[in-house]
């Protein structure tokens, strides 16, 4: 009776890729170039995800403006002429005022305070505490203008705000290495106010707080980077790792390149990258085509075409000839990342090495089988595939468990990759791992917004049609096509080994948090970590009590892969309001 169960839940399960394969999508181009993807469906009523993607990223940028695609991400809530400020022109004469005084200000660092700091004078060139008179004198200037701006012109959070009182939601923006998504859930009865209000940004941006802003990415590169256990580190590795390609820098940008762009290599920046012609528009929910295309049509077409071609990213990564090691010590349990260069983005090999990840992870894979519950020397293990538009990586990170150490971790993987070269996969894994893919490509097409980051994501890499075609290739996959990648990507010569030891006298890490990185491995147990971190240094209940209400509500969206990372943070925020009350710190 097992054995027909089993039987029957395969044959389900080898169905679902015919169902998530049912995305049928209507495209159309605008005359000045802005593509849009739109698919009606009536699952969630009354309610549409609506987004679009700029097809640039970290990989666009160059040395000296690193970070401006994720500055742009703030920027473009900052709001227009008509959004953000009760009066246009005053705002006018105070970003041109703030604008003269930064671009003083810039000139007299990349002059005396560079050459002072090439001396040996100062140790810093950017920081105020080595200001000269002028340059003190100027900013506080430039802080007086920001600050009167802020009084006289400026409407904070208006272009939130005017969405939010309309019954709009969930409002937001992400920069990754290839992509700078918008996007947010709106009634349906107010699609038309979600054409307009993101046409007239992409259309009127008016980098209101441009110099102000900094600081804000600035706190945010302290908290996501600076203040995390692993954070500086993680950032070395990846620079290590990529040689030549440009994905060499952090999405957020090096220190010195926030401080040192100007509002001239922004402009031209966006009018490069934020053209029509680079723009992607995705619409999903409870709409009908032929209502909300004219729409569309009306206020997107009032975009202007761009002046110049968008610049290919040339530069590819150069083939790696020698393995590289990275070891650092930090406030963290004992770990090892090992991670070899692989393929980008729809590669034919993508497929494979996925199905190799799948046939490692999860409670019944041979990681946990064989370096938590056998070897018992990993309180966590996890391999995945990391791949971009221009060049991908395959990674193994796990964690130490009770006196083992990180080394006793990388051999154990090396063992791993021996017995995968070697000998083929059985049928049984690997058919277990397509189900689980079958079921997983059919869960991800039940939301809107996931389906919207979806479509969005895999236009900008390429086509949407990924989202229907990728299911097929990993059903296609064989035991020799997964033996075969094994051989041709895990090569030492083709590895970069980062070990991270603990430093002395510090106490392990929580055995909740660790027992939550057994399911669901380092990278998402290091994301909650870090973002713990941050709500630590949060003393306000009320505040907190504020987040509580913001996760429950976003509950029922969290995908079940984030499940118990996201119950766990939940219950971690509570419990710290819980000792702000008691009178903790």
């Amino acid at each position: 009776m097992k054995r027909i169960a089993t039987a029957i839940v395969g044959v389900v399960l080898g169905a679902l890729p015919a169902l998530a394969q049912q995305v049928n999508v209507t495209e159309f181009t605008l005359e000045n170039g802005m593509k849009f993807l739109l698919y009606p469906r009536t699952e969630q009523p009354n309610i549409i995800a609506a987004g679009w993607v700029a097809k640039v990223g970290s990989v666009n940028e160059r040395p000296g403006i690193t970070g401006i695609s994720h500055f742009f991400e703030h920027m473009m809530f900052k709001g227009t002429n008509t959004i953000g400020t009760k009066d246009p022109a005053r705002d006018r004469e105070f970003r041109a005022e703030q604008n003269v005084l930064r671009q003083r200000i810039l000139d007299l660092t990349m002059k005396d305070q560079y050459r002072r700091f090439r001396a040996g004078e100062i140790d810093d060139p950017w920081d105020p505490a080595n200001d000269t008179d002028e340059m003190a004198k100027l900013r506080g200037e430039l802080k007086a203008s920001m600050e009167r701006q802020r009084a006289e012109s400026i409407v904070k959070t208006e272009f939130d705000e005017v969405y939010t009182k309309l019954g709009a939601s969930g409002m937001n923006a992400f920069t990754s290495e290839d992509v700078t998504f918008y996007f947010i859930n709106v009634p349906s009865n107010k699609f038309e106010l979600w054409a307009w209000m993101e046409s007239d940004r992409l259309t009127d941006s008016v980098f209101r707080e441009f110099f102000s802003e900094r600081d804000v990415v600035h706190e945010e590169r302290r908290l996501r980077t600076e203040s995390t256990p692993t954070g500086i580190f993680d950032e070395q590795f990846e620079a290590m790792f990529w040689q030549s390609s440009p994905y060499n820098w952090p999405v957020i940008g090096w220190t010195s390149d926030l401080n040192s762009y100007t509002m001239e290599q922004a402009q031209d920046y966006y009018d490069t990258y934020y053209q029509p012609s680079n723009l992607t528009g995705v619409v999903v929910g409870d709409f009908k085509i032929e209502e909300v295309k004219p729409i569309i049509e009306r206020y997107f077409g009032r975009l202007s075409p761009g002046t110049k071609p968008v610049p290919p990213v040339a530069t590819l990564e150069m083939p790696q000839q020698a393995e590289q090691r990275m070891i650092a010590e930090c406030d963290c349990q004992p770990q090892v990342e090992v991670r070899y260069k692989a393929v980008p983005w729809n590669h034919a090999d993508e497929a494979a090495l996925e199905v190799l990840a799948g046939i490692l992870n999860g409670r019944s894979g041979r990681l946990y089988k064989n370096l938590i519950e056998g070897a018992q020397i990993a309180s966590s293990a996890f391999a995945g595939v990391d791949s971009r538009k221009y060049g991908g990586a395959f990674s193994f990170a796990a964690e130490t468990k009770g006196d083992a150490k990180p080394e006793m971790l990388e051999e154990a993987w090396y063992k791993e990759v021996e017995r995968l070269q070697n000998e083929p996969v059985s049928e049984r894994e690997l058919q277990k791992v397509k189900n689980q893919e079958a079921a997983n490509a059919f869960r991800r097409l039940q939301n809107n917004f996931f389906l919207l980051v979806q479509m969005g994501l895999f236009e900008a890499a390429g086509d949407w049609r990924y989202i229907n075609e990728h299911p097929r290739a990993i059903q296609a996959v064989t035991a020799e096509d997964v033996k075969r990648v094994a051989n041709t990507y895990f090569a030492r010569k083709n590895r970069s080994v980062a070990i991270y030891n603990r430093l002395q006298g510090l106490e392990p890490e929580d055995p909740e948090l660790l027992a939550l990185g057994a399911e669901v491995g380092p990278q998402m147990k290091d994301m909650v970590k870090r973002q713990l971190e941050q709500l630590k240094q949060i003393s306000d209940p009320a505040r907190l009590q504020q987040i509580v209400g913001q996760m429950e509500s976003q509950k029922g969206q969290v995908p079940p892969q984030m499940a118990k990372a996201f119950d766990y943070m939940l219950k971690k925020v509570k419990d710290r309001i819980t000792e702000l009350e008691k009178g903790g710190n």
